[in-house]
């Protein structure tokens, strides 16, 4: 029992961001890296930082641009590393495609999310879907 209470104390302590997005708003975009920058300044991980943000991006473009609707970020770091979460409340699942040549802004999100990301995934939830990631502290 005591080591849950621990457990439970230590992520309750995990420096965090968690940020509502509003529909459509594409200012959302650079203001979630700048904030996520923020928070992965005491992560001690910069080539890592910056793949998150990338990613980060990628999953506030898709959850702003596919849903027509609001959704949440949210972002902890903790001791085995980063992960982060775009929930929206489309239950309508993303699509990994590959984009074509001729297509230079749309279908790369996600196949950048599976090269880049130690881990990855899709989990519904009552209304809506969570999109998340996460990259290990220890990775190089």
């Amino acid at each position: 029992m005591e080591e849950e209470a621990d457990g439970a104390t230590e992520q309750a302590q995990a420096p965090q961001l968690m940020r509502r997005l509003g529909r459509a708003d594409l200012r959302a975009v650079p203001e979630a890296r700048r904030e996520l920058r923020d928070l992965l300044r005491q992560w001690g991980q910069p080539g890592r930082a910056e793949i998150a943000e990338l990613l980060t991006s990628e999953l506030v473009t898709n959850a702003i641009v596919h849903t027509d609707d609001d959704a949440v970020l949210t972002a902890t770091v903790g001791p085995r590393g980063l992960r982060v979460e775009v929930r929206d409340f489309v239950a309508r699942p993303p699509r990994l495609r590959v984009a074509n040549a001729d297509d230079n802004t749309h279908g790369r999100g996600l196949v950048l999310v599976e090269s880049l990301a130690d881990a990855w995934g899709v989990r519904p939830h009552g209304v809506g879907k969570s999109v998340w990631f996460e990259l290990d502290a220890d990775a190089a």
